[in-house]
């Protein structure tokens, strides 16, 4: 905060009060001196007495000030909680100028307004500064906290027993006490608990209310979307087919027809299938068919990466499922995310959501939201595939929950067998050993497994590799080509050592030169 007149001043004239700059700073400075503070936010109607300063500019620069004032106050204060000025930014507009005073009474309330708080971090600051151990509002913070870090490994409840166990050695209190916090958190509705019949026993699974909320509009959503009139029934399909087949030169597999005619026969139809199993083949097919009828689709993915192989493989552009929905900068993977968040309707008679297994609950349910009933909605994916960032396996439990019609892809089509990753792949869900070389003309030299069993030979294969030995398979740039991925940051093969590792050998020191590297 600015000390003395002239760091005021400066304060004042740096842009950042909206009315004042350098030359009007100085004037306020010199008319009331070391009264100014209190003059901008008490008194701010003698700012008129400056030439230039009507009463309404007074009103505005009074209003401007003591944001701004109040905010670096904010700033400074949070960070002992280790928060910074972007989080106190937050904090301001949700809790205003009393903020400080707020969070005084209950250091915890930072929890509920910024995702970026740390539990533990303000827990020891609450402690040292008084607060019980027994705080109710402590609890339920504990509580919250116990069942967000669930959420964060992709869950969206967790088991009630396990939750008390957590929560009681993270607190350290009894029993009774997190049931007083869970009885309070539930008559509020900000968590639901969810019995369930499991293996003949009863289960209870504990929600934070928009998790629930957002599974349960997802179920209530897909069930009304299948019910709704299917407008879009093609009659003579079969024949439809026979056609497209003839003119595309393209011959469709049983199970690829079989996906095709689910998809005229059903609202909401899953194809699911590992890699190679003709999945873009059916989504392209279905879209020239609608096209063909004057219908209009909507190609779109979870992942920028994803909408552009969608648009590249079937011709037709895909968007990303938040540039279709106008979802903006909306944070999905921090919090506590808000269900009832606006989306934009989507006018489409059939939309085709590629990349599937890496939705996660809140994406899905805001998708859900934006369709029309009577819209078509295919949704394509691998449940072995990447999984969401966000909690939830949404693909996963459509596919078994039975409510949708699922057509699963288990053949290798021939070009795509040629390739020995997507044989391994295959290989791997079915529980056998890798396949290493083979001897048929026409495959593909793409996967090569070494096993090894010390650090200093992995690490050397790792450099070998990267520098000159894949050249004897095609003209592979290190900077361009190829990628080391590693489980681990930290020992002898973690990213930092490997980093370190691969710039001696790739990008030695004499060699470098001042300039951003690439990669």
């Amino acid at each position: 905060m600015p000390e003395g007149l002239d760091a005021l001043e400066r304060y004042l004239a740096n842009g950042t009060i909206k009315g004042i700059g350098p030359a009007t700073a100085k004037k306020i400075v010199q008319e009331f001196g070391e009264e100014t503070v209190y003059v901008l936010k008490v008194e701010p109607e003698k700012l008129s007495q400056i030439k230039g300063i009507s009463k309404d500019k007074a009103m505005e620069i009074s209003r401007s000030f003591v944001e701004n004032w109040d905010l670096w106050q904010l700033v400074g204060y949070l960070d002992q909680f280790g928060l910074g000025a972007q989080s106190a930014q937050t904090v301001y507009q949700k809790l205003g100028e009393h903020a400080i005073d707020e969070i005084e009474k209950n250091p915890y309330i930072l929890l509920e307004v910024t995702p970026k708080a740390d539990f533990m971090q303000i827990d020891q600051r609450a402690l040292k500064a008084g607060i019980d151990k027994k705080n109710l509002d402590r609890i339920k913070s504990g509580i919250r906290y116990a069942i967000l870090r669930a959420t964060y490994n992709g869950h969206c409840a967790v088991l009630e027993e396990n939750l008390y166990h957590f929560v009681k050695d993270l607190l350290q209190i009894e029993e009774e006490y997190v049931e007083d916090g869970m009885i309070d958190l539930k008559a509020k509705e900000e968590i639901v608990i969810e019995r369930r019949e499991e293996e003949g026993e009863i289960q209870k699974w504990v929600y934070l209310s928009s998790y629930y909320t957002a599974e349960k509009q997802i179920a209530e959503n897909i069930l009304k979307l299948k019910k709704a009139e299917n407008r879009k029934y093609r009659k003579n399909l079969k024949k439809e087919l026979k056609e497209y087949e003839k003119n595309s030169e393209m011959e469709l597999s049983e199970k690829q027809k079989e996906a095709v005619e689910a998809i005229n026969d059903h609202n909401v139809c899953i194809i699911t299938g590992g890699p190679g199993t003709g999945k873009t083949t059916i989504i392209k097919t279905v879209i020239d068919l609608y096209i063909t009828h004057g219908k209009k689709p909507v190609l779109c993915a979870p992942t920028g990466r994803a909408a552009k192989r969608m648009t590249e493989t079937t011709g037709y552009e895909a968007k990303t499922l938040h540039r279709l929905l106008e979802l903006g900068s909306i944070d999905l993977e921090n919090g506590d995310p808000s269900v009832e968040y606006e989306v934009a309707p989507i006018d489409a008679d059939i939309i085709i959501v590629d990349e599937m297994s890496m939705v996660d609950v809140f994406l899905m349910n805001y998708l859900l939201k934006a369709i029309y009933p009577g819209t078509k909605l295919v949704l394509v994916g691998d449940v072995d595939q990447l999984q969401s960032v966000g909690p939830g396996s949404v693909l996963k439990d459509l596919i078994e929950s039975e409510q949708v019609r699922t057509v699963v892809l288990n053949k290798v089509f021939r070009q795509a067998a040629k390739s020995r990753i997507i044989t391994n792949a295959h290989e791997v869900n079915e529980g056998k050993s890798f396949i290493g070389k083979t001897y048929e003309p026409d495959s593909i030299e793409d996967f090569f497994y070494l096993a090894e069993g010390s650090k200093e030979k992995i690490l050397e294969n790792v450099l070998s590799l990267s520098k000159e030995r894949l050249h004897n398979y095609g003209d592979y740039d290190f900077f361009k080509n190829i990628q080391v991925i590693t489980p681990t940051k930290k020992g002898d093969l973690g990213t930092k050592e490997l980093n370190k590792k691969l710039q001696e050998t790739l990008n030695p020191k004499e060699a470098r030169k001042k300039r951003k590297s690439n990669w």
